[in-house]
């Protein structure tokens, strides 16, 4: 099939790119990114999920997973409070 097409200037050099790395025609590279961009939107559709692996922690004794968060904040508050102390005394 013949067709005129109307690139855009970075979709030329892109194309010029490739033709000059495969060293093929401007039809054969044309042809090929198009076969690609259309055959890859169905492909992408039969991806495999991505899965997460769970491994053990390693945490000590006395620490529960769940409350990490609070954890977190309890120590981000100690740290203010002393931040806060030093700046009294000083």
């Amino acid at each position: 099939m013949r067709t005129t097409v109307t690139l855009d200037k970075d979709v030329e050099r892109m194309l010029r790119d490739a033709m000059h790395r495969t060293r093929r025609t401007f039809k054969e590279t044309l042809n090929a990114a198009l076969r690609a961009g259309l055959v890859g939107k169905t492909r992408q559709a039969r991806k495999i999920p991505f899965l997460v692996k769970a491994r053990p922690m390693g945490l000590r004794t006395g620490i529960d997973p769940t409350s990490l968060n609070k954890l977190a904040d309890d120590l981000e508050v100690d740290a203010f409070l002393e931040k806060a102390r030093r700046r009294k005394k000083a």
